[in-house]
C-alpha cells in the first residue's frame, strides 16, 4: 500500500461509500493547451479522467478550459490565447480565467474549486470556496510566493512521493494522489511488437529527447519521436538544434500523437525511452507504456523509481551512456507483467476515486490542516 493511500481508503469509506449525496467540482485547466481525447499535457491528460470520472458516478464537473476543448461535464470556455507566448498572452489568459470563475462562482453551486495550472496563483478567487491545488510540476516551475498558502481553504498535493519532498513542509499538504491512466490504454491488444524504441512527450530541453535519439543509433535500434513543440522561443530552439540533426531515415519525428495513435505507438514498440534532465513529478507517459505491455528505459531520478521495477518493468540507468544496453535488454522483458503492475496502480478508477475522497475530506473538513484553518 502507498504513504496516504490508508488515508484515502479511511476518507473513501466515510464520505463516499455512506453518503452518495452529490457535489460539484469546478476544474481549471492551463490555458496553453485544450482538454480533450487528443490531450497531450499530463495535467489536460489527468483533469480529463478526473472529469469523466465524476460525471459516470453522478457527480456535477464544470470545467474551464479553451473553447475547442471536449469534456464529459459541462464547459465553460476561456478566451484561446494563441501564436508565440508572451507577456499580453500570459495577461489575457489570465483575466479571461479571474472572469470564467467569478462567472462559474455565480451560476453554480460549486463545492470545490480544483487548479491545474502552474499559474494558479494568478486566479485564485477572493470567494470562500474550498481550493485544492494539484502539483504537477517540479518546485522550481512556481512562483515562490505561489506557495505561501496565504488564503484560507486552499489545500495543496503532489503526484508521487519523491515530488512532495522537494516542496517546503509548511504548505498546507495533503497525502499525494498516484496519476491514473486512460482506460483505454488497458484495451490495447493484439498489435505485435515492432524492433523500435518509441519517445513521447512535450519537445522541450529537460524531457532531454536528444539523448534517446543518440542511445538508440548506437544501439542501431530505429526510433518513433512523437509529441508536440509549443510556442515557446526556447522550445522551438531545441527543437531546431537539438532534434533535427539526431533525425534520419531510422529515427524519425512523428509530430503529435492522439490517444489512438499513442495506444498503437506505445503497444508496438519494443520499450519506451524517457531521458528527462528534470526530476520527473509523475512520468504519465511511463505509466501509459507499462499499460500498454511496454518496458520503460529511464533515467533514475524523480518519480521514475517510483514507478518502474528495474530489471522487471524496464530499467533504471545513471547516465545517457547507459541507454544503448538498457533499450536491446528491453527485449527479454515480460510485456504481461508491465500490464499487470499497471492495472494494480495506475488505473483511472483507483484515480478518481481517491480524488472523489479528498474532495469528501475537504468539504466534511476531515482533512484540514492547522495552516489552513
Amino acid at each position: 500500500m502507498q504513504p496516504g493511500e490508508k488515508w484515502h481508503r479511511k476518507l473513501w469509506a466515510k464520505f463516499f461509500i455512506h453518503d452518495r449525496v452529490s457535489f460539484t467540482v469546478l476544474s481549471v485547466a492551463f490555458w496553453l493547451a485544450g482538454v480533450g481525447p487528443e490531450s497531450v499535457g499530463g495535467a489536460e491528460q489527468i483533469l480529463l479522467q478526473i472529469d469523466k470520472g465524476l460525471v459516470r458516478r453522478g457527480y456535477n464537473s464544470l470545467v474551464i478550459a479553451r473553447p475547442e476543448s471536449r469534456i464529459s461535464g459541462t464547459l465553460i470556455p476561456t478566451v484561446a490565447v494563441d501564436g508565440r507566448v508572451s507577456d499580453r498572452g500570459w495577461r489575457l489568459a489570465h483575466d479571461s480565467i479571474r472572469k470564467a470563475i467569478a462567472e462559474a462562482l455565480r451560476r453554480y453551486p460549486v463545492d470545490v474549486l480544483h487548479l491545474h495550472g502552474v499559474d494558479f496563483a494568478d486566479y485564485l478567487p477572493a470567494e470562500d470556496v474550498p481550493v485544492l491545488v494539484t502539483l504537477h510540476l517540479p518546485l522550481h516551475w512556481y512562483k515562490p510566493n505561489a506557495l505561501t498558502a496565504t488564503r484560507p481553504n486552499t489545500f495543496f498535493h503532489c503526484v508521487s512521493r519523491s515530488q512532495a519532498e522537494t516542496f517546503p513542509k509548511t504548505l498546507p499538504m495533503l497525502p499525494a494522489l498516484e496519476n491514473g491512466v486512460s482506460s483505454a490504454l488497458f484495451r490495447q491488444r493484439g498489435i505485435r511488437k515492432g524492433d523500435f524504441a518509441a519517445a513521447l512527450g512535450r519537445i522541450c530541453p529537460e524531457k532531454g529527447f536528444h539523448l534517446a535519439l543518440g542511445a538508440c543509433r548506437r544501439a542501431h535500434t530505429p526510433m518513433l519521436l512523437a509529441g508536440t513543440v509549443y510556442p515557446f522561443r526556447e522550445h522551438q530552439a531545441y527543437f531546431a538544434e537539438e532534434i533535427v540533426p539526431e533525425l534520419d531515415s531510422q529515427r524519425r519525428y512523428i509530430g503529435p500523437v492522439a490517444m489512438r495513435g499513442k495506444c498503437r505507438l506505445l503497444s508496438a514498440a519494443s520499450c519506451l525511452v524517457v531521458p528527462s534532465l528534470a526530476p520527473e513529478t509523475s512520468s504519465l507517459v511511463a505509466r501509459e507504456a507499462l499499460a500498454c505491455g511496454t518496458p520503460v528505459v529511464a533515467f533514475a531520478n524523480g518519480a521514475l523509481p517510483e514507478v518502474v521495477q528495474d530489471g522487471e518493468t524496464g530499467f533504471l540507468v545513471r547516465d545517457a551512456d547507459d541507454l544503448p544496453d538498457a533499450i536491446r535488454a528491453c527485449q527479454s522483458l515480460d510485456s504481461e507483467k508491465c500490464r499487470t503492475v499497471a492495472l494494480q496502480r495506475f488505473s483511472p478508477d483507483r484515480m478518481v476515486e481517491n480524488y472523489i475522497a479528498t474532495y469528501r475530506g475537504i468539504l466534511e473538513g476531515a482533512c484540514r490542516l492547522p495552516q489552513a484553518a
